[in-house]
């Protein structure tokens, strides 16, 4: 990717921006120059509010509902697991079953388990299941194959 930058001494600033892929890392971009990239909005008991999206330890989908959980809040957000991923994902989530996703860089500490499972302990003290569906993959992101 190359990368344009010039200062100017006056006029309208403004940014252009061509790709050929609307990868996930791009998204990261136009979210930050729109102001839009570092907040998910959900409904908690007292109403709505927002918090950023690398304070996130793990999204949940119970009963076709998402709730966002953080280490002091949850909130429930619109849409599904899979549009979390292809709005948000940085990288920084893996879906580590059909019903949920973590953020990597959240995870504390891992356990093997039988059957071909992972025990991932979060920030917050949660443990989340990696199910073996997901196992191998998980461990091929963690060697850096991604």
């Amino acid at each position: 990717m190359k990368i344009d930058i010039k200062q100017i001494p006056e006029g309208e600033e403004y940014v252009t921006i061509r790709y050929k892929d609307l990868t996930p890392s791009m998204k990261k971009v136009i979210g930050i120059l729109e102001g839009t990239d570092d907040k998910l909005w959900g409904k908690t008991d007292t109403g709505t509010e927002g918090t950023r999206i690398g304070k996130l330890l793990y999204l949940e989908s119970v009963d076709d509902k998402v709730f966002a959980y953080t280490g002091d809040k949850v909130l429930k957000i619109d849409g599904t697991l899979n549009s979390f991923m292809t709005d948000y994902d940085d990288g920084s989530f893996f879906r580590c079953s059909k019903s949920m996703v973590i953020n990597v860089n959240r995870v504390k500490a891992l356990k093997s388990l039988s059957s071909n499972r992972i025990d991932a302990t979060m920030e917050g003290g949660e443990h989340i299941i990696i199910s073996r569906r997901y196992a191998s993959e998980f461990r091929r992101l963690l060697k850096g194959g991604g």
